[in-house]
């Protein structure tokens, strides 16, 4: 059966066409899944598992009764909602991967993950991501209360924006050198990630063998979809 890869929803109250768009798709084509995999920022941003937002509340139901289904979920954190945790695997169904998660499918072996880690030119931002990313400041964050939480996101928000209208393109992509350490130390063929909202196939020639990168889109102006069957790997733009 098939297993579907996404990332970069970026479900936001401000953006309901999108929320639409994703509870569409897990009604239907997701629906007859063996399993779908949403590789970070499923949200625009995550304060805790105690947020009580209703937008973050439906979208939450929607995947919980699509694991009712039979569809398995899983969820890897993004650099946006990287806060995500149990509760929220309660509430929905799914498992959390670490990130980067090996997973086999039809005799293939495939490395997922969001994908920021690599994009190692943005030195700032590594700097910010290892910051973030520590337990001990995620526990002294989640004892914040949710609107002194809900401040510090807007403002970091507002910051990352700010911080990438500064930066040149290139700075933003993965670096192929990391790329290439990656493909060495998993020892595979394939890669999958999200982040960089370039979606596509890339070939990297590594050691003299060439690999594959696949690159999962955004779900701003329309659904990017990787499908992973039988009959290989297949990158799809859904239908608006």
């Amino acid at each position: 059966m098939t297993a579907l890869v996404v990332s970069d929803i970026h479900l936001d109250a401000a953006r309901p066409e999108t929320a639409a768009r994703f509870e569409e798709f897990l009604a239907t084509e997701a629906s007859g899944a063996r399993a779908l995999y949403v590789l970070g920022d499923l949200f625009e941003a995550w304060v805790g598992d105690d947020d009580p937002d209703p937008h973050r509340r439906a979208a939450a139901r929607a995947l919980g009764a699509l694991s009712a289904r039979g569809t398995a979920l899983y969820f890897m954190h993004g650099n946006r909602d990287f806060l995500l945790g149990e509760r929220f695997c309660e509430m929905t169904g799914g498992k959390l991967l670490v990130d980067p998660t090996l997973v086999e499918r039809h005799g293939r072996r495939v490395l997922l993950t969001h994908g920021d880690a690599l994009c190692t030119d943005d030195k700032p931002y590594q700097r910010l991501r290892a910051l973030v990313r520590d337990p001990s400041w995620q526990r002294q964050f989640l004892k914040l209360r949710l609107g002194a939480r809900e401040l510090l996101a807007r403002d970091a928000r507002a910051g990352s924006q700010a911080h990438t209208a500064t930066q040149q393109r290139m700075l933003m992509d993965v670096n192929d050198d990391a790329v290439a350490d990656l493909f060495r130390r998993a020892g595979i063929e394939t890669i999958v990630h999200g982040h960089t909202h370039r979606p596509g196939v890339y070939r990297h020639e590594v050691d003299g063998r060439l690999r594959t990168r696949i690159v999962t889109g955004d779900w701003y102006a329309q659904g990017s979809v990787l499908r992973w069957d039988a009959d290989g790997l297949r990158l799809e733009t859904l239908s608006r």
